[in-house]
């Protein structure tokens, strides 16, 4: 194994980073250049969406209705069973819809990404476009950038109101409680600031796991070995990006519209 030196590590991810943020804001400013690859965008737009329900379908519920269970017990403490329905929908809509949906679909996408994008990488078709008058970044990057932010933004809605079904039939079935009193609290519970919270979090994260699955995609070297490679770096890394930026964007929204 080879030894690399601190400097050179340094450099190394100085140089990821800037590459990464090239590719990040070219795939935002073609968006305003021709051609467009409306058809390129909607493919993608079905295998990142329609590709993707059914595991956020399963997510979703199976979330909302685990977080019923366990907190019907710290509620039943305090007498304040009644408030299951505020309690799912809050954590459901500000947070976990949009960080769940976005880790399943960062499982699932960015690792196609990535590993579509190596493939023709190794095989010298990226190349082959370039030779051809075409921008990789045009027709590769952005259809899977505009579809993913599009995409995700509707999985999470889908999410949170799968969630909210899940929690509800937990609450009417085995908990004993009223559906039309959860969905009331569950409605009524809700503000302006919670769905601004839960609805812009999807459209940074679908920008950030496109961008990552695209990124290590064409950085990919060393033939079908750099392929696997790269696609496990950028299911982490999209992964870990998505729960920090979280972390971030949530504090700077608390401190902006209040909690």
């Amino acid at each position: 194994m080879e030894l690399i030196s601190p400097v050179d590590i340094a450099k190394q991810m100085v140089m990821a980073v800037q590459d990464y943020s090239q590719l990040a804001a070219r795939s935002l400013s073609n968006v305003f250049r021709r051609p467009r690859y409306v058809a390129d965008t909607l493919v993608q737009m079905d295998q990142v969406g329609v590709g993707s329900l059914p595991i956020v379908v399963l997510t979703g519920f199976f979330t909302g209705a685990v977080l019923a269970l366990q907190g019907s017990n710290t509620l039943d403490r305090f007498g304040s069973l009644s408030l299951i329905g505020q309690l799912v929908s809050i954590s459901m809509v500000r947070e976990l819809g949009p960080v769940l949906t976005s880790l399943m679909v960062a499982g699932r996408n960015s690792s196609g990404m990535a590993s579509e994008l190596g493939s023709m990488k190794v095989t010298e078709q990226i190349d082959a476009m370039r030779a051809l008058g075409t921008d990789p970044s045009k027709k590769l990057v952005t259809p899977r950038v505009l579809s993913t932010v599009t995409m995700l933004f509707f999985l999470t809605m889908i999410s949170d109101l799968v969630g909210l079904s899940g929690g509800a039939m937990v609450s009417t079935l085995m908990l004993g409680l009223n559906s039309n009193q959860y969905w009331s609290k569950a409605w009524q519970s809700l503000v302006w600031q919670d769905v601004t919270m839960g609805l812009t979090k999807p459209i940074i994260f679908g920008f950030i796991l496109s961008t990552i699955g695209c990124y290590y995609g064409l950085s990919t070297k060393g033939g079908t070995q750099g392929v696997g490679k790269a696609t496990t770096q950028a299911v982490v890394a999209a992964s870990v990006l998505i729960l920090v930026v979280d972390f971030f964007w949530t504090r700077l929204l608390m401190t902006m519209i209040g909690s």
